[in-house]
């Protein structure tokens, strides 16, 4: 009662906070009441709308209404019966970080060509990448066209034929191509896998140009109007950036508007490459001249925290293996105003994720017999500014490494129309396939395949930080069936207009129904990992098995 109380003061505390001005307030929304709703989608929509209100403003990673946020949903493990799992015992888990910030001035972008320079507009006409290494950094070298910068030797793929990037800027467009089977299309469209490559090749830069097709999905104005919105990168305990490659001292990204200056050279043209990038034929090729790149980025120390629970399994030989529920408690905070709102609420992402996973704790902490194996629930932070909250956890856990047997993972579950399915992400790649089938069917719920495989979700969100540290994972996404029409079309225009935006607020037709029977299947298919006989284990010949996979137990 002493911590909801104290919860209580913060929130009316910072209801008063006046130490920086309130931005705009979004349009108040009407809220009504469903008293025939089931007791678990009420418990759902209430946690929703506290986490996704504008007292949170956005609930950014190292912010005030993160720290409330990562707060609240504390004292929900603790009202549902979980024990803390975090740092020495307690809630929280410190995850530090490195916080970068673009600055107006001191950014450059000059093509210099046949005794001519012609120089970028900064925000118009491209953006310095935020840099974790250097306040201040130039870079004046040679540049070279590098396709989408894959090297994938075992598919015989080599984006890098035929030129040497090494002191040279790499110039590329952003994916991977789409001959690739979906898991190599992901793991070789990662902007990490790509800069290991170039750090290793020795480049000392690396620009990436927008293509036309890019351009009409995510316009450049809306990136543009965000540009000083922060970065963040894990922090070792020498105060320096973790992943963050120093040998590639500057980066940034060009305008689609801004790629025949850019690749208009030697024959080759940008309206030419956008076509060979759709038809596979891409080449390497040296551009002339050099490119002059700086950028100006103040870096500071900042912590979050992951919030951490458990549920204690029941059996002797089992209860110190674990299975890990996750989805990420942060969103991307304040912006750029749209319509006079500049609050990113993060509703369905991932505020409707946090609170599934909240529900499926409340009904496996209530079920009359606990699981065998038990169960950690990590709320995670920092996933908008790449995965790190779950990163910083999956390479320090705070129970033994070796006891994580699988991890269970929700992130925007998009459940605008009433649907009849689930989509789960990743069930290929493993034994976790036949359980979560049975689990669906148990439920009564459909599984659908990914309608976007190439959109690459399955390396997009936290379940990847797992995978990588050779952990079997699946991410349930909501459906796309509908029951009452095109649900599809509902998704889609979610992603076109408010994803990322301050329009995923409130205001939308969450389906509380439907996120409480997702609540109810990934409490199912807890409780059927954390009672086999054996860890699920990584399929023969799976890529990401044999890339990550631990050899089994």
């Amino acid at each position: 009662m002493r911590r909801i109380a104290l919860l209580s003061l913060a929130l009316a505390l910072a209801a008063c906070q006046k130490a920086t001005p309130p931005p705009p307030a979004s349009a108040p929304v009407k809220e009504t009441y469903d008293a025939s709703a089931s007791s678990d989608a009420r418990r759902i929509e209430a946690d929703v709308r506290f986490l996704a209100d504008d007292l949170l403003e956005g609930r950014e990673a190292g912010t005030r209404g993160y720290d409330l946020a990562s707060l609240y949903v504390a004292q929900r493990f603790r009202a549902i019966g979980l024990a803390p799992a975090g740092d020495d015992g307690g809630w929280f888990q410190r995850v530090p970080m490195l916080r970068g910030v673009l600055q107006a001035d001191g950014n450059a972008f000059a093509i210099v060509r046949d005794g001519r320079e012609q120089a970028l507009a900064f925000r118009d006409g491209f953006l310095s990448g935020i840099n974790f290494n250097e306040a201040q950094a130039a870079v004046d070298a040679p540049a070279v066209f590098v396709g989408q910068g894959v090297y994938a030797p075992e598919l015989g793929h080599d984006d890098f034929a035929g030129v040497d990037v090494k002191g040279k800027i790499a110039v590329m467009f952003n994916g991977a191509p789409a001959k690739f089977d979906n898991d190599r299309r992901a793991f070789y469209s990662s902007r990490r896998t790509k800069a290991e490559e170039l750090a290793r090749r020795g480049a000392v830069g690396l620009v990436v140009v927008q293509t036309d097709d890019e351009e009409k999905q995510s316009p450049w104005a809306r990136t543009a109007a965000n540009w000083n919105r922060p970065g963040m990168r894990l922090r070792g305990e020498d105060g320096k950036g973790i992943d963050t490659w120093p040998q590639l001292r500057v980066t940034a990204t060009v305008s689609a508007a801004n790629a025949d200056a850019m690749l208009t050279a030697g024959g080759h043209g940008a309206k030419r490459l956008f076509q060979d990038l759709r038809d596979g034929k891409l080449r390497a090729f040296d551009l002339p001249g050099t490119l002059r790149l700086a950028s100006h980025t103040v870096i500071t120390p900042v912590d979050s925290r992951n919030v951490v629970a458990r549920l204690d399994g029941g059996d002797v030989a089992l209860k110190n293996e674990h299975v890990v529920f996750s989805a990420h408690l942060d969103h991307v905070g304040i912006g750029a105003e749209v319509k006079g709102d500049a609050i990113y609420n993060g509703a369905l992402d991932n505020a409707l994720g946090i609170a599934v996973m909240l529900e499926a704790a409340n009904r496996l902490a209530h079920e009359a017999t606990p699981t065998k194996r038990s169960l950690l629930f990590v709320a995670v932070t920092a996933e908008e500014k790449g995965l790190l909250g779950a990163e910083w956890f999956a390479r320090n856990p705070t129970v033994p490494v070796d006891s994580l047997v699988a991890n269970v993972n929700m992130d925007m579950p998009m459940l605008l129309a009433p649907t009849s399915d689930v989509v789960p992400i990743g069930l290929e790649h493993s034994t976790l396939q036949p359980i979560v089938r049975q689990a669906a069917k148990e439920i009564g719920v459909s599984l659908s395949k990914d309608p976007a495989p190439e959109e690459v979700v399955f390396v997009r969100s936290d379940q990847y930080a797992f995978i990588r540290a050779g952990v079997p994972a699946v991410y349930l996404d909501g459906g796309y069936t509908g029951v009452d029409g095109d649900a599809k079309a509902v998704q889609d225009a979610f992603l076109r207009e408010r994803y990322h935006q301050p329009g995923d607020d409130l205001s939308q037709p969450i389906q509380w129904a439907d996120a409480a029977r997702l609540a109810k299947l990934n409490a199912r298919i807890g409780r059927l990992i954390a009672d086999a006989p054996q860890r699920p284990q990584w399929n023969a010949g799976d890529f990401f098995g044999g890339k990550f996979g631990k050899p089994a137990k």
